[in-house]
């Protein structure tokens, strides 16, 4: 069977549970963050367990794009890649999966728990610390096994999400050069301000490969920092990584950075022409009542973006698929899409 396109990223089951600004203060978190736990942090995760109102939701910001494009996408477009552990958490997430036809290629951990995040809601804010576990211990060989790879070798997209640059940089690479060598699309998402910061080499790394580079604007400014550029003008950020070094010059590099309710930003630069283009998207406007959970509203966002690929649709239409996508998805509760399905118009 051939999946269009394939996703990789770090599975996660979300612990979703609404906090005071004291409890953040307590381990030292911010708001609107994503970290990796430390020490420190791991209590955590057991004083949350015994909290009222706790959600448990399948995440992972790769698996939850994967499951929103799949969402949106016919039956059996999309598969992703990570590793669990072989626990009762892996039976949530391939149970939460399977309700949107998602398929899933686990590396299976036999003595690893599956990884969890814990998403602290304070109002409309959100703060992820997560927990990586098995999902720490994804190896490029998973990818290598023949029936993987030939799923690889006959898709046409790779989404890759950015928090796995701490985790398997030669896997990240090899779909990087496959997708080069082939002539097909990649793309990668920053996922949290901390990537471009601590994980800056296996980022430059990869960013010869990417086609398409999706973040918002807190990762654009952190990436802006990290490489010197003294700017924190997203535009102008996007410029710059737009005519990075590519090694596929048959595609334009296409740089999308959101901005919550400002517009989104998109500067592609075509390597032959040298022509380096830049527009905004204004946000789709939905009533504030409406809202009811902001938390994976990124990774819904490039759901429908890269169903909007997937399906042939042109940059600003898929930008536009992706804000509607956001717009649905965060009327729900955690990174999920409501039931029967909607269909983008």
């Amino acid at each position: 069977m051939s999946f269009p396109l394939v996703c990789l990223g770090n599975p996660l089951l979300d612990l979703q549970v609404d906090v005071d600004a004291e409890y953040l203060k307590k381990y030292d978190l911010k708001e609107n963050d994503a970290i990796l736990a430390e020490e420190k942090h791991l209590p955590i995760y057991e004083e949350i367990i015994a909290k009222e109102g706790l959600i448990e939701v399948a995440g992972g910001a790769a698996q939850n794009t994967a499951r929103g494009a799949q969402y949106l996408l016919p039956e059996n477009s999309v598969v992703y890649f990570g590793s669990v552990g072989k626990d009762v958490y892996a039976d949530k997430l391939n149970e939460a999966n399977k309700k949107y036809g998602l398929t899933t290629k686990y590396q299976v951990q036999e003595d690893i728990a599956t990884g969890k995040c814990a998403a602290l809601i304070n109002g409309v804010h959100r703060s992820l610390v997560t927990d990586l576990a098995a999902a720490n211990h994804f190896k490029v060989d998973h990818l290598e096994i023949p029936e993987n790879w030939a799923i690889v070798e006959a898709a046409k997209f790779y989404y890759i999400g950015g928090f796995h640059l701490t985790v398997s940089p030669p896997a990240i690479l090899k779909l990087g050069k496959h997708a080069a060598e082939s002539n097909k699309v990649f793309a990668l998402n920053l996922s949290a301000p901390f990537i471009p910061q601590f994980f800056k080499d296996p980022l430059d790394q990869a960013v010869p490969y990417i086609d398409f580079l999706i973040a918002n604007e807190s990762e654009a400014a952190s990436y802006a920092e990290s490489h010197g550029l003294e700017t924190t003008d997203v535009a102008t950020i996007a410029k710059h990584i737009a005519q990075l070094p590519k090694e596929n010059t048959n595609r334009p590099r296409v740089v999308v950075f959101t901005q919550g309710l400002e517009p989104t930003i998109v500067v592609s630069y075509d390597f032959n022409t040298k022509a380096l283009e830049s527009n905004e998207y204004p946000v789709r406007e939905l009533a504030k009542e409406k809202v009811t959970d902001t938390n994976g509203a990124g990774d819904a966002f490039a759901s429908g973006f890269m169903a909007g690929l997937v399906e042939g649709k042109t940059v600003a239409q898929s930008v536009d698929i992706g804000q509607w996508s956001a717009a649905l998805s965060i009327q729900e509760v955690g990174p999920s899409f409501p039931f029967p399905k909607q269909s983008y118009a």
